[in-house]
């Protein structure tokens, strides 16, 4: 933007927002001059490439070859994850990484081999370097997964810092998903996908799950500056029945060229990348029922939203309050005059098991005598421009200060504020407005590129800064409310984040736009980012920015209702209540939210083995069986865990739809008619509900009419066995919950349920519903 565009979109602000325009186009006009100072033209630049191989020094766990103008250092971890760092980068320092680099593998072994290469030989992945820098990551078997060109650097003359790219080719029958939270795909399909957080993109994450025939390998390239991934899936039988491999080019602006590979089927890379980065943090039980959001006006208005639920007969567990709460647009703060009592009301809504969960923004409003803004001065919180001046831009409540938070000294502060939360009674938080990472009012981010930034005493700018703006908000709160409230589990919703982000919380997936192919886009972000090891996410029902059709809002509830994070959201513009359209609705929600609840003891489960194991509640229909081509093209169902199968309608007017089954028997959990699979089977998917089939042999956690724990138990296949894993929660705090394992097979005509313990076997002493005798099973 430049200054006419400034000028008009000036004459675009109405009256009652002409001083929030004025301060905006001036914050514009000196973010383009602190960049002009901060960030000189790079100039004429000098390329390189690593050259030929010179020599090589064994290490434990790997090695560094060293080449003509560069050096490749190569680890191993236990547990397989490979290292790459080019010119003598090192695992750290990362904002991904929890608790440090791993340990090494002692046994992976360095040696030479053919034609002036090098090679690692490990227990289950062999990495080859030729004599030029090309590197191989191959099958203990000698299957090539993915070969890395020499990359190139791009070097200023007069010095700074040196871009990069890497590119990369893939088997032709790959697939490529991941890079975060992403609207196209699942699958991601030939085009440029950025790395840099936004409101399109709230979280941007170099890490990409390649999947193929021989196997999955999870690439992440570990550096937080701005870059693209340019993706070509390739083609088999290409050119005179050649394949084409697919490709893979990666360009960044800056930071280290360093990349971690996870060779494995996707549970083992996922619990590989989670060990890595981190494990998911454990949501409060609460966190996993029905949440509302609304900006509302005063007390009145939140106990008359509840009471539009209880007297509906819908289930409610939490209800976020939006930044209209705040006094005056000042973040820890409460409008004393339309909120006098809010500790009193959160408590009378607690009782009625209603948690309130606050809106936090990361601008600081610009008030002297303001104690939060005074505060963050007195310990130098706030960033700064190169200067050394402090930077003021145009958030949501006005002209703010952003503090710092790659600084330890600023996250205690800022981590200290949550206290003044818990007093009112929050349970919980939202970060829904990371200004940093988002746009401001002329669509431009209001942290200028220059800006100065402590990335833990490192030092650099908000170029490297800008991605982990939002981790950092989210590890600050978070290790406040552990020191605050050390006996609760933290919940944290971030809007935004980067690599290690489920450290810290969930991910609540930004501004998904109102209709139809907004509806395909939250079921993609969703598993785009289970799959980049953030299992707990979701999208607002019905999107933002437009009015949905109550068909529209329908079929988005009714998906809603099998994610992580289910959480609808009434607009600035129009109601969002379920009963705002109409009775039919009304009805088929109230259908749906009572399922969520009956699963809320799944949901429990899911939430427990995705910290202990990294993998997502909401899965690719592929996960079980990844060779499986036609599952890999499957982008319009998944599985949620290991027992069920969603296949939500996507498409208006849809009331029968095809679904793609993986091998085994599925049973229609509201027939109980059974289907075999693999293949294709047409189900009916009625305005009142969504096709949901139980897989064969499952023993699915449930709560009965009395709110205590049940087994659904869904019989397995004539000649085979079943089983499933129960954790039921005790609570909030952190308590560790037993694991019950249960077994299921057929013992003549009747269907057994046996609980293994590490000494034997014993009788369920929770009650057990077998559902589907009567299904016959249809083919394919």
């Amino acid at each position: 933007m430049n200054g006419r565009d400034l000028v008009r979109s000036w004459g675009g602000v109405g009256a009652g927002r002409a001083a929030r325009g004025v301060r905006a186009v001036r914050a514009a006009w000196h973010r383009r001059r602190s960049d002009a100072v901060g960030l000189p033209p790079r100039g004429a630049e000098r390329a390189r490439v690593p050259g030929q191989v010179r020599d090589a020094q064994p290490e434990p766990g790997g090695g560094v070859i060293r080449f003509a103008r560069s050096e490749l250092r190569i680890v191993v971890a236990v547990g397989g994850a490979v290292f790459l760092g080019w010119d003598g980068a090192g695992p750290e320092p990362s904002y991904a990484l929890a608790g440090g680099p791993p340990e090494v593998d002692p046994r992976a072994l360095l040696e030479p081999d053919k034609d002036g290469g090098w090679r690692v030989v490990a227990e289950r992945v062999t990495v080859v370097v030729s004599r030029h820098g090309a590197v191989e990551v191959c099958t203990p078997g000698g299957l090539v997964l993915r070969r890395e060109l020499p990359p190139r650097w791009w070097e200023p003359l007069a010095g700074g810092t040196a871009r990069w790219t890497q590119r990369a080719e893939v088997a032709a029958d790959a697939r490529f998903f991941g890079l975060g939270g992403r609207t196209e795909g699942p699958r991601l399909r030939d085009g440029t996908y950025r790395l840099w957080n936004g409101d399109a993109i709230p979280l941007a994450m170099p890490a990409q799950l390649v999947v193929a025939d021989a196997s999955a390998h999870l690439v992440f390239h570990d550096t937080t500056w701005d870059g693209t991934v340019v993706l070509r899936e390739g083609e088999e039988g290409a050119g005179s029945g050649h394949d084409r491999a697919g490709r893979c080019e990666v360009r960044m602006d800056g930071g280290p060229l360093r990349c971690w590979v996870i060779v494995g089927t996707p549970a083992r890379v996922l619990n590989a990348w989670v060990s890595l980065t981190g494990a998911p943090a454990l949501p409060p039980a609460w966190a996993l029922g029905h949440q509302h959001a609304r900006d509302f006006g005063d007390e009145q208005e939140v106990r008359e939203a509840v009471a539009g639920f209880q007297e509906r007969d819908l289930p409610l567990d939490a209800l976020h309050l939006d930044a209209g709460h705040h006094d005056d647009g000042r973040p820890f703060t409460v409008d004393p005059d339309r909120f006098p009592k809010l500790p009193v009301l959160a408590e009378e809504l607690r009782r009625d098991g209603v948690r309130l969960v606050s809106a936090v923004d990361a601008a600081v409003r610009v008030v002297p005598g303001d104690a939060v803004y005074e505060g963050g001065s007195a310990v130098d919180a706030f960033v700064r421009d190169a200067s050394g001046r402090t930077v003021r831009g145009e958030g949501r409540s006005g002209e703010s200060v952003f503090p710092d938070l790659t600084h330890a000294r600023a996250r205690a502060w800022w981590g200290g504020l949550y206290e003044e939360r818990l007093e009112q009674g929050f349970a919980g938080f939202w970060h829904g407005a990371h200004e940093p990472s988002a746009r401001d009012a002329f669509g431009e981010p209001p942290l200028p590129r220059s800006a100065r930034h402590a990335l833990e005493g490192r030092g650099g700018d908000h170029r490297e800064a800008h991605n982990v703006d939002a981790l950092c908000m989210a590890r600050a709160a978070y290790e406040g409310l552990r020191e605050l409230s050390p006996d609760e589990r933290p919940f944290v919703l971030s809007r935004s984040g980067w690599a290690g982000s489920q450290r810290y919380g969930g991910v609540w997936s930004g501004e998904v736009p109102t209709g139809w192919p907004g509806l395909q886009a939250s079921l993609s972000l969703v598993l785009g980012l289970g799959l980049c090891g953030v299992p707990y996410s979701g999208t607002d029902v019905g999107g933002l920015g437009g009015d949905p059709s109550p068909e529209l809002y329908l079929r988005w509830f009714q998906l809603g209702a099998y994610l992580p994070l289910f959480r609808t959201h009434t607009g600035a513009r129009a109601r969002r209540e379920p009963w705002e359209f109409g009775a039919g609705v009304l009805e088929h929600a109230r259908v749906a939210l009572l399922e969520r609840r009956r699963l809320s003891p799944y949901f429990v489960t899911l939430s427990h083995l995705a910290r202990w194991t990294g993998a997502p509640f909401v899965r690719p229909v592929w996960w079980g069986a990844p060779e499986d081509r036609g599952l890999r093209d499957c982008e319009d169902a998944f599985l949620l865990g290991d027992s069920l199968l969603v296949a939500p309608v996507l498409d208006p007017g849809t009331e029968r739809r095809a679904v793609r089954l993986p091998r085994g028997r599925w049973y229609d959990t509201v027939t109980e008619r059974a289907y075999e699979g693999p293949g294709q089977v047409l189900v009916d998917a009625p305005r009142s509900r969504i096709p949901v089939l139980a897989r064969a042999g499952a023993v699915v956690p449930v709560r009965g009419a009395d709110g205590a724990l049940e087994l659904e138990v869904w019989p397995p296949a004539p000649g085979r066995a079943g089983g499933g894993l129960v954790v039921p929660d005790a609570g909030d705090g952190w308590g560790g919950p037993e694991i019950e394992r249960y077994v299921t097979r057929w013992d003549g005509t009747r269907v057994v349920v046996t609980r293994e313990w590490d000494g034997g076997t014993a009788e369920p002493s929770r009650p057990v519903r077998v559902r589907g005798l009567g299904g016959a099973a249809d083919g394919q």
